[in-house]
């Protein structure tokens, strides 16, 4: 490995890096701890382990700028400062998982973990893939750590590329800052970052607006500081008089914050009239909170008068991410809408750093409002169907940003969702099973339909009926990512069990009569009978809005014609249609017209005309058989075929002896059956397995949970039987997994 060189400024920067982490830290790690993690970095640097960043920048004085951000912005936290210094070196092997549980305990090890695979994720393009993008976001579920150490460390990445030469690189990382990182800073409470995320944002993909904006604020900045000392004063001395012991500042908004502002209202930044906000923090004792700022707005609103419309009460409900606050904006002097902010010091810090950096992580149990939200986002990803990254993260962002309700119900229970939110997206909330079958509830004592609209203080009662099922114009009313997720899924699940109850009515009946179906025949009634999809077929098949025996009679109709175009077809008879090799011959044909005594097949073998059959799918290594069929094409089946004896009966002229040529060909495609223990995490450990495997491709994936237990079928690709075996086996280690079997 090439050793990093490190620039006399980047040695500065690191030395002096080190003694601010140290005071910051201060007692949270003891100096023996921050001694080993200082030598452990060196020898990792000393032996090559750390490589620049796609922008240049040197990892470990990125690393100790994003520990230091941790420890100013959030909170000192040994573990986690830990994690993001040895977090760089193991991504490229220096120390595995195990030797840092061993050295530094099972968290740092965990967080270091997650940071790797949102590492390698993002090697794999996640904007681009969907799959991998919703993996990322698992990931960041896994652990809210995990997700406040890339909050940080984007906010450390997006200081730093100001006027960087890679424009394009600069700009992809902007808007990821504003569209995933903003929205999870938000919800997190951490208000700061998430502004300075959003301005910075602005400042690298449109310049131009934001250099305006910041230049037309520095110009009136004499003006309006003038205006705010002369709106404090009067307001100050009504609250001394009050006894009140409190800090008053005026706080100019984002430049994010105004430009959106800007775009709502259609003005220009002189006709936008609250650029900035008064900010009262009281100094009061936790029983005396809620009084004090009740009667800080009494004071407020004698003086000045309120906007009732703009009155928001984050006091008596805070919001779900912790956020507690009082917000009125009064007429002030000038004639001047003015907005003004209450809360104490211990509001004021969790406004500014988030309620999460100070209990979560610490192991204290929440009150409900920031599990509830991870849990929501656990469910709209593993729920998510394949529209795409972006309308995943749409998603979210839908209920991370709009205003929410507050509901009760006939027990008293609080529960929050977003404005505009539906009795159906409630019944989601509460459980899937209820919201599946809710017909209707009741709201304040009096009855409901399923898309009537909730407002904050209805108290809500579900009716439920096992006979409703989700319909597809539901999609049409709910507004929460959950519910509609959940109501897709869910009609993609009864369509597909009709579409496999109308197949499996086919095959019985075609069983009953010894009628082996030809796919490529059943195609081609499908499509004349105007279907655009196989389920749709199968679904009123089921339905019996199809009837069975009309499809085997137009079945049997379409091969009879087939087979009196063309002389009866045997193995004796059967000419294969090879072209010409090096050799003469190709795949056993002897070249002079006679059948081969066995077909040969794989990679490199031409002119056979020979199909792998759907309904065993062989694949290199299985024992098989061919077919010839009424097309003169051989289709080649498992010997352990489900219609392997049906064929065998009927059909023995037809039969040909095959096997596999030498080499591999390319990947195959198979069917696993699995059944397990429904645990979070168990599909992304299922998958990494399966995308861990060189020689195997994850092509589909489809799982149902009832009572804890889920079972579905995973199609892969494969190069032979033996790595098919070999996936097996390592499938069935995954913790949680009962059984794997071949479909």
């Amino acid at each position: 490995m090439n050793q990093l060189s490190f620039t006399a400024e980047e040695r500065t920067h690191i030395l002096d890096g080190y003694h601010a982490l140290a005071r910051q830290l201060g007692d949270s790690i003891s100096h023996n701890d921050f001694e080993r993690l200082h030598k452990t970095m060196a020898e990792a640097a000393e032996n090559g382990f750390y490589h620049r960043d796609r922008f240049g920048f040197n990892p470990i004085c990125r690393g100790i700028d994003t520990a230091l951000a941790l420890c100013e912005q959030i909170a000192p936290d040994r573990d986690m400062t830990v994690a993001m210094m040895l977090f760089n070196p193991c991504r490229h092997g220096f120390k595995d998982l195990k030797t840092i549980e061993e050295e530094w305990g099972e968290d740092v090890a965990r967080m270091v973990g997650g940071l790797i695979k949102i590492s390698d994720l993002y090697a794999k393009a996640p904007s681009v893939q969907s799959e991998n993008f919703r993996n990322l976001l698992l990931t960041f579920a896994q652990d809210i750590r995990v997700i406040i150490l890339m909050i940080v460390d984007r906010y450390v990445l997006m200081r730093a590329i100001n006027h960087h030469p890679d424009v394009q690189h600069v700009n992809e990382v902007a808007l990821e800052a504003n569209y995933l990182y903003a929205p999870l800073a938000h919800r997190l409470g951490l208000y700061t970052i998430k502004s300075a995320l959003e301005d910075m944002s602005l400042k690298y993909t449109r310049r131009d607006i934001y250099s305006r904006i910041a230049r037309r604020l520095n110009e009136t900045k004499v003006k309006r500081d003038a205006y705010i000392a002369d709106f404090i004063a009067p307001v100050k001395n009504k609250l001394e008089e009050a006894g009140l012991k409190f800090e008053i500042k005026g706080r100019t908004k984002s430049i994010y914050s105004i430009w959106n502002k800007m775009k709502k209202q259609k003005n220009d930044i002189d006709g936008i009239y609250d650029l900035f906000a008064i900010r009262i923090v009281l100094d009061s004792e936790r029983e005396r909170e809620k009084s004090d700022c009740w009667l800080a707005y009494s004071l407020i609103t004698d003086m000045f008068t309120p906007n009732p419309s703009r009155m928001k009460d984050w006091i008596s409900i805070p919001k779900s991410n912790g956020y507690e606050s009082l917000h009125i904006t009064v007429y002030g002097p000038e004639n001047r809408w003015v907005e003004v902010q209450i809360r104490t010091k211990r509001m004021d810090l969790i406004a500014e750093k988030g309620l999460a950096a100070h209990w979560k992580y610490k192991g204290i149990k929440s009150e409900g409002g920031l599990d509830a939200w991870m849990n929501n986002v656990r469910d709209i990803l593993e729920t998510a169907d394949s529209d795409g990254p972006l309308q995943l993260m749409r998603n979210m962002r839908m209920d991370v940003y709009d205003k929410e309700v507050f509901v009760f119900t006939p027990k008293g229970d609080l529960y929050n969702l977003p404005l505009g939110a539906t009795l159906l997206d409630f019944a989601f909330l509460i459980h899937t099973n209820i919201g599946s079958h809710c017909t209707g509830g009741r709201v304040n004592g009096k009855n409901q339909k399923i898309n009537y609209r909730l407002a904050s203080g209805d108290t809500v009662e579900i009716l439920t009926s096992p006979q409703q099922q989700p319909k597809q114009d539901w999609l049409t009313f709910v507004k929460t990512a959950k519910a509609r997720n959940k109501i897709k899924a869910t009609i993609k699940e009864i369509e597909s069990r009709a579409g496999d109850l109308g197949r499996e009515m086919l095959q019985r009946r075609c069983k009953n009569r010894k009628i082996e179906i030809d796919e490529a025949t059943l195609s081609r009634i499908v499509k004349k009978l105007g279907y655009k999809t196989i389920t749709e077929f199968y679904t009123d098949i089921s339905t019996e809005k199809l009837e069975v025996n009309d499809v085997i009679e137009a079945f049997l109709d379409m091969e009879r014609r087939a087979n009196e175009s063309a002389e009866r077809i045997s193995a004796e008879t059967y000419v294969l249609q090879n072209q010409p090799s090096e050799e003469g011959t190709s795949g056993g044909h002897t070249g002079n017209g006679e059948a081969p005594d066995v077909v040969i097949i794989g990679e490199g073998i031409k002119g056979i005309n020979y199909r792998l059959a759907r309904c065993c799918n062989p694949i290199y290594g299985d024992d098989v058989f061919g077919f010839i069929s009424a097309e003169g094409v051989i289709k080649i089946h498992r010997h352990d075929c489900p219609n392997a004896a049906h064929i065998r009966d009927r059909y023995p002229y037809r039969l040909i002896k095959t096997r596999w040529s030498g080499k591999l060909g390319d990947q195959f495609g198979a069917t696993l059956r699995i059944v397990g223990r429904d645990d979070i995490g168990i599909v992304t450990n299922i998958t990494s397995i399966i995308n861990k495997e060189k020689s195997t491709s994850l092509r589909n994936i489809s799982i149902e949970s009832h009572d804890g237990i889920f079972q579905g079928y995973i199609v892969v690709g494969v190069s032979s039987q033996s790595s098919l075996n070999q996936l097996i086996k390592k499938l069935k280690t995954v913790k949680g997994v009962k059984d794997v079997q071949r479909s």
